[in-house]
């Protein structure tokens, strides 16, 4: 991880096309702006959790009921 010190107005670039700027700062909160190109997907840390999350709860099948129909299948 990398921890920087950043005045308002001055940037942090990522790879060649990705650009962070501290917009602003009120009390607590920073205001970031994040120029990169639309194909990369920028999220909130909350919101990619919810997103992992859910995709997690998505490829775990509570619907078990279809399982009793495997019982026969090794019998010889």
């Amino acid at each position: 991880m990398l921890a920087l010190t950043r005045k308002v107005g001055e940037r942090i670039v990522i790879g060649d096309d990705i650009v962070v700027t501290v917009a602003g700062v009120k009390g607590d909160n920073i205001r970031i702006t994040v120029d990169a190109p639309k194909e990369i997907k920028i999220y909130r840390g909350e919101i990619y959790d919810a997103i992992v999350a859910e995709n997690l709860q998505a490829a775990v099948s509570n619907d078990l009921s279809g399982l009793n129909l495997l019982k026969g299948l090794n019998k010889k």
